[in-house]
């Protein structure tokens, strides 16, 4: 028997216990998918956990996660289901960006983008990377089943835009993400004791953490979106799509003078350049992850990996002695 995916395992968890079906008085039960990406160890698992009233330590994520979480939205109601997906490693795996993301999944789902201020120099390309690739794999999505399905898709456009006011300043430079999208900046707590002028391009504390959790049971479950906004630099920033605007954010913290040298071509190339300035991002050799998570630091195991190094000598001492075998025959011959 060939072995089952994750996918499939949890799918036959979901219809075990009676998720798939309805329940009560026959009430459709929703289903939406909430994929969590982000800075490595940038607190993603927290939020999940927290959201899910999970009072459990988190443990690393290795690769991609899966969990769920039921919530009725009424009494005597049946309880609906979100399915939270969670990637590890940073930009390290984007591969597995695709295993969540389907044609059955995308008209329900929403990407949460979790990313660490207390590493500022790896914060923009982290969030260019991750958000590059899962566009990437979103519109080949789109483009697939607006082949067979070519009203989901117009729905899925017109709801997106729905968010945004019709009379939006910036209406016509925006290019609005193809799914929900939240953007979670965490470690507020490290953050808030930066410069005020570096806090300018945005803790622990309960009240952040309870309007985190608002944030995520909307896409989840569909609860009211909170209405309320902070826009002030000095406190933790937040804000609903379609509330801000260029003119609200106003210009990068850089000379007049010095905006026409930079070159840029849109105010998100202009803002890119202006922080890149300010947080100079790593090289690509030090921001670069470690491709295999055998060989990440934070999995060690001192007596696997003793192992693993004895048997990758062997490994090494066997080829070069079948090597040399060959070499014998081949003279021999």
């Amino acid at each position: 028997m060939p072995s089952e995916t994750l996918w499939e395992i949890a799918k036959a968890e979901v219809e075990k216990r009676g998720i798939n079906g309805s329940e009560g008085d026959g009430a459709e039960i929703a289903e939406k998918f909430v994929f969590f990406i982000g800075s490595k160890n940038g607190g993603k698992t927290t939020i999940i956990l927290r959201c899910l009233d999970r009072d459990e330590p988190p443990k690393p994520t290795l690769a991609l996660e899966y969990t769920y979480g039921r919530r009725a939205k009424g009494h005597n109601t049946p309880k609906d289901i979100a399915h939270f997906w969670e990637l590890g490693g940073g930009t390290s795996l984007l591969d597995l960006i695709s295993i969540p993301i389907t044609g059955d999944t995308l008209r329900t789902f929403s990407l949460v983008l979790v990313l660490d201020l207390s590493k500022p120099n790896d914060l923009w390309p982290t969030m260019e990377n991750l958000l590059q690739a899962t566009k990437s794999h979103v519109d080949k999505v789109i483009m697939k089943l607006g082949k067979t399905n070519a009203k989901a898709v117009s729905e899925m456009r017109q709801k997106i835009w729905n968010n945004m006011p019709k009379d939006h300043p910036d209406h016509e430079l925006i290019d609005p993400f193809p799914v929900p999208l939240v953007i979670i900046g965490s470690k507020y707590d490290v953050f808030q004791d930066f410069e005020s002028e570096k806090r300018k391009f945005t803790s622990k504390s309960e009240a952040l953490l309870l309007k985190i959790r608002g944030v995520i049971n909307q896409l989840a479950f569909g609860i009211d979106k909170s209405k309320s906004i902070c826009v002030d630099q000095n406190k933790p920033l937040f804000i609903t799509a379609g509330l801000d605007s260029f003119g609200q954010i106003g210009s990068p913290p850089v000379p007049e003078n010095d905006i026409g040298k930079l070159h840029a071509h849109s105010p998100m190339e202009l803002w890119k350049k202006v922080y890149e300035k300010l947080f100079p991002p790593k090289s690509i050799n030090t921001l670069k992850d470690i491709k295999d998570p055998a060989r990440d630091p934070q999995y060690a195991e001192n007596e696997v990996d003793e192992m693993r190094i004895q048997k990758d000598l062997e490994l090494e001492q066997y080829k070069r002695s079948s090597s040399k075998s060959w070499k014998q025959i081949e003279l021999d011959s």
